[in-house]
């Protein structure tokens, strides 16, 4: 976002539980970071700043997947993070109001879904239902991230579709969403 909406990051570490002479098995997810970049940040200082977090000790050396809303303007940020070069996988992700995720037209330059907002918010309240989802409360910005996630509601509108957002203190859901992107692919 820039205008309406801010950037947001979010930082999840995925847990397996190694098993004797089998593959190692999803155990849990770990929220390790959230921020909310300034409204109005320009796209380039976001893409500085998206540098300084894959870039900490803690990431270095570990797998990292950077995953990219790329819905409306988005796509023009992911062309400028892969021209950062940048030590992560891009997963580039168009959210639609569809059915079923699916590879898209991003795909063929490095990978790009185009992915329901309603899997996206299903899949971080799947995650927290079976506590397989843990927020570090010493996050600087965890109340927000509760916050918006207690907001997020499911609302019928008279055209028959379903609107998926927040709507509730602050209107914002940048956060949950960055959260949601995170996990969606974390799990693939």
């Amino acid at each position: 976002g820039k205008k309406h909406d801010p950037a947001a990051i979010a930082v999840v570490e995925r847990m397996d539980r190694g098993r004797a002479f089998q593959p190692a098995k999803f155990d849990r997810l770990g929220v390790r970071h959230v921020e909310r970049l300034a409204l109005g940040t320009p796209y380039p200082r976001v893409v500085e700043r998206v540098r300084e977090v894959v870039q900490h000790q803690e990431l270095r050396s570990n797998r990292c997947v950077l995953v990219v809303d790329a819905t409306g303007v988005g796509e023009p940020v992911v062309d400028l993070l892969r021209q950062a070069r940048l030590r992560c996988e891009i997963c580039a992700v168009t959210i639609t109001g569809g059915e079923h995720a699916r590879p898209n037209g991003l795909a063929a330059v490095g990978g790009g879904w185009s992915v329901p907002k309603q899997d996206l918010i299903a899949a971080v309240r799947v995650l927290l239902e079976e506590d397989e989802l843990r927020i570090s409360r010493n996050m600087r910005a965890a109340g927000w991230l509760v916050r918006e996630l207690l907001d997020i509601q499911s609302t019928a509108r008279s055209s028959g579709k379903v609107r998926l957002g927040a709507d509730g203190w602050g209107q914002h859901d940048d956060l949950v969403i960055a959260l949601a992107l995170a996990c969606w692919r974390a799990k693939r």
